[in-house]
């Protein structure tokens, strides 16, 4: 592989890693909204606050997963 290649792997490697961390922050401030407001959240509210927390991490593996496989090819 060349260097600019190996260039913009660096680079797709680094957003990804970037966008993965950004991701599970995002989910452990929905947990944290939820443990912090408690009974205070109606049960939809609490409900969407576990989608989005689910979603973010999805998310994260997602990011993570595309790093994998472009180390591997």
């Amino acid at each position: 592989m060349g260097i600019k290649e190996e260039l913009k792997k660096t680079i797709d490697n680094v957003g990804d890693a970037i966008s993965e961390a950004t991701h599970r922050g995002n989910a452990e401030g929905e947990r944290a909204k939820r443990e912090v407001a408690g009974d205070a959240l109606t049960p939809g509210e609490k409900l969407g606050s576990v989608a989005n927390e689910g979603k973010e991490r999805v998310l994260a593996e997602v990011d993570r997963t595309k790093r994998d496989v472009r180390e591997n090819i």
